[in-house]
């Protein structure tokens, strides 16, 4: 896919003109980083995060769900770090006015130069053959060899810079590698200052006694504050995990690409707890579990790969990103972190209550390590669309757009169609559809021709359309029309639910 941007635009297109995503406030002009569900959408965003759900919470016997609060007790946030760490640097181009990540742009320019080290391979691949050693080669290669050590230079002054909220050694780096504004081209550049990433709003009935509180950042603290409430009222043992999905909020400075990043976003997260000193071995079977979760959805490995973290939170001792190829490159999807103790012994400070867990089998309290797994459901959505949407040349010269969803995620599965508006089709079709609608969600159609009502579905990713002719009123068949292949067959009107259902079941 790499970085394609037209096909990004085609595909945000495709989003609104087919009801899966409008801009917010889009009367209004709209409103920056800030995106609408329309119906096609919010069934597809609903299956993503309700598969996410089984294969967490059903699909684990030590592993329970849970919906906290967007508002948090303001010592949350302190205890959490985000009050004072929570902070991006910021720098601004004086001739476009355009605002940056000071820390994304010293990554963007190590991506350029990681872009040239994979030219250099991909063109030794192709001239040794069979014969290629990738290792030797990245090893001894001068040109490869040099890149890499000014990728590890510039990573040597960025991390403890970042570390030590150093301002002006990042704005320094800035000026040294002649980092241009992508918009304007000039290198006329701000000093760099921080940036607290929390929306905050008042609570109270007066302006003078409200207390300032924060829209959550993550959804993961609410797991934390309710660790022991959730182990004693379920009775859980270690290792167990808790699971959540809900809103989060984050002021970014730099919002855009659709919805990769956004200012109000969903997330997916689940903290499991676990025994010290047992750590490394729940990372490794989560990020194993969660790659499994990702192919499950029909989508091939190509497109996943892991990144795992060269800087580490103050919190994590490993930490991995399981990064998507969207159509603007390789991006991070989820993340997989071992964050120790941190959490909890920091709620146990701020609160000055215990948050210990008794291990009847070593006969000792303490406090647990966590493994967390968090995966963004907007970014999922959006991997989801990017992967299936799909342009197609036809046999007879036409062509078609066709959205190749697994069936089991898409907002639709069955599409039923009367041939013709008149003889008693619609009203055979409507009972047909009555028939399985409380099986299946199921769209009636008997506007325009049948092979532009095909085309729709296809659009939206509907797996099946059924279509209902005067035959049917003769022996109780239709038509039904399998999506990736167009085949049409013809089958008895009881055979429907059969044949959907085996096409959806997640066993397959």
């Amino acid at each position: 896919m790499a970085n394609n941007e037209d096909l990004f635009k085609k595909i945000i297109a495709h989003a609104k003109e087919y009801g899966f995503i409008f801009q917010s406030s889009e009367i209004y002009d709209g409103l920056a980083a800030a995106y609408d569900y329309g119906q096609n959408g919010v069934e597809l965003k609903n299956n993503i995060r309700q598969y996410w759900w089984k294969a967490m919470v059903q699909m684990h016997e030590n592993i329970v769900g849970l919906d906290a609060a967007i508002f948090m007790h303001p010592t949350t946030w302190k205890a959490s770090g985000h009050v004072d760490a929570f902070n991006d640097p910021m720098i601004d181009n004086k001739d476009s006015k355009k605002r940056y990540r000071a820390d994304v742009l010293v990554e963007d320019h190590i991506a350029k130069i990681e872009g040239k080290i994979a030219k250099e391979i991909t063109k030794a691949k192709k001239r040794f053959g069979d014969a290629f050693d990738e290792q030797q080669f990245v090893e001894t290669n001068p040109r490869v060899v040099a890149n890499m050590q000014k990728i590890e230079e510039i990573k040597n002054r960025l991390y403890p810079a970042m570390d030590n909220d150093d301002m002006a050694a990042i704005k320094q780096l800035i000026e040294d590698l002649a980092i241009a504004c992508p918009v304007s081209g000039s290198r006329n550049w701000t000093d760099v200052r921080q940036f607290n990433l929390m929306f905050s709003t008042s609570m109270g009935s007066t302006a003078e006694g409200a207390t300032e509180i924060f829209l959550r950042p993550e959804t993961a603290q609410g797991i934390f504050v309710n660790f022991l409430n959730v182990q004693k009222t379920g009775r859980m043992k270690i290792p167990f995990g808790i699971a959540q999905t809900g809103k989060a909020f984050r002021n970014e400075i730099v919002a855009r690409q659709f919805i990769f990043r956004m200012r109000e976003f969903e997330q997916m997260e689940m903290q499991f707890f676990v025994r010290p000193g047992e750590e490394m071995k729940w990372y490794e079977y989560w990020k194993e579990q969660r790659m499994i979760w990702h192919l499950s959805m029909g989508i091939p490995a190509e497109n996943y790969r892991f990144h795992d973290h060269d800087k580490l939170a103050h919190y994590a001792n490993a930490a991995t990103d399981v990064e998507f190829e969207f159509p603007i490159g390789f991006k991070e999807l989820e993340g997989i972190h071992s964050r120790t103790d941190f959490d909890l012994k920091a709620h146990e400070e701020y609160s000055g209550k215990k948050l210990r867990y008794h291990d009847p089998e070593l006969n000792e309290s303490y406090v647990p390590y966590v493994i967390e797994t968090s995966i963004g459901l907007d970014r999922q959505f959006l991997a989801v669309l990017s992967y299936a949407y799909t342009e197609e040349k036809l046999e007879d010269g036409s062509e078609r757009v066709v959205m190749k969803i697994a069936p089991f995620l898409a907002p639709y599965k069955v599409a039923v169609f009367p041939l013709v508006k008149k003889d008693g089709l619609p009203e055979k079709a409507l009972e047909i559809m009555d028939g399985i609608k409380s099986d299946f969600m199921c769209f009636y159609e008997e506007k325009d021709s049948i092979g532009k009502r095909y085309r729709r579905h296809d659009a939206i990713g509907t797996p099946y359309c059924v279509t209902v002719d005067h035959q049917t009123l003769e022996d109780n068949t239709v038509t039904i029309r399998e999506r990736d292949t167009m085949k049409q067959e013809r089958v008895a009107i009881d055979e429907i639910s059969r044949i959907v259902t085996e096409k959806l079941s997640i066993n397959k």
